[in-house]
């Protein structure tokens, strides 16, 4: 079992802490569609805290609301009812269908998959404290994740329990300083991957390495088990709100990666 990091007492995603390549509001996202090439990777960036969850919860499937209610406290259950509702707007703006066509099932995990069209959209998403983030592409398998940085989830322990040894060793010659963001750099990174991957719990994560380092680029250096993989991926750190860490996964290299942001409507 891996450790969660969230936490029901946080402050609100802050959206306005990045630029991205265009913002769009659900009310035009619902009257114009959104194109998708090939060799396009469309990332969203979202405040979940700013979109009212009154009439987004009425796009969920008995599942996920069930699932929605699950959740102790309101914040979280809120922060799930949204993100879900706004996969399902960002999907059928995709598919060019109707939200209600948009038929969501979900693995042993949990996880997300798109049926009737999986062959034509793949996608992931991932949030933290407010904050989320979709990702979007044809043709290619993708992975993201999102992560608030916690000094008290940074520790030696948790590193060595799931990192690889040399992870361990690259976080440890670090300033102490650095550490925190080192450790949520490498755990963003190796989620974003087995997310990718499609693999979740069954893989391990200290049987292949990554960067971790703040001043280094985001990098799948090692493979344990298949050598190849290294260059079947792509590993983008993502720029993102202060104080959290975010890493994108995608399959192939021939690809532009387009930033959205999605505001509530006014």
């Amino acid at each position: 079992m891996r450790p969660a990091f969230d936490n029901p007492a946080l402050v609100n995603y802050p959206i306005a802490d990045f630029a991205s390549d265009r913002p769009i509001t659900i009310r035009e996202l619902d009257a114009s569609g959104l194109n998708l090439s090939r060799d396009e990777v469309h990332l969203w960036h979202v405040a979940l805290d700013e979109h009212a969850v009154e009439s987004l919860q009425l796009l969920l499937n008995r599942a996920e609301s069930v699932r929605a209610n699950r959740f102790h406290f309101a914040r979280d259950r809120n922060h799930f009812t949204v993100a879900r509702a706004i996969l399902r707007k960002l999907l059928s703006a995709y598919l060019r269908i109707n939200t209600a066509e948009v038929t969501l099932s979900y693995g042993e995990m949990g996880k997300p998959s798109l049926d009737g069209h999986s062959d034509e959209i793949s996608f992931n998403l991932a949030h933290s404290g407010g904050g989320a983030l979709y990702a979007f592409s044809r043709g290619r398998d993708l992975g993201v994740d999102l992560e608030r940085i916690r000094e008290d989830f940074a520790g030696d322990d948790i590193a060595r329990r799931f990192f690889s040894t040399s992870e361990v060793e690259a976080l440890e010659a670090l300033p102490a300083e650095s550490q925190a963001e080192a450790f949520f750099n490498c755990w963003t990174r190796k989620e974003a991957y087995i997310k990718a991957r499609g693999e979740g719990l069954s893989m391990p994560l200290n049987c292949f390495d990554v960067s971790v380092a703040p001043e280094e680029p985001a990098a799948l250096l090692k493979n344990y088990t298949d050598a190849s993989e290294v260059a079947r991926w792509a590993m983008r750190s993502i720029p993102v709100a202060h104080g959290f860490v975010a890493a994108m996964v995608v399959e192939g290299h021939d690809w532009e990666l387009k930033t959205f942001t999605l505001l509530p409507d006014s």
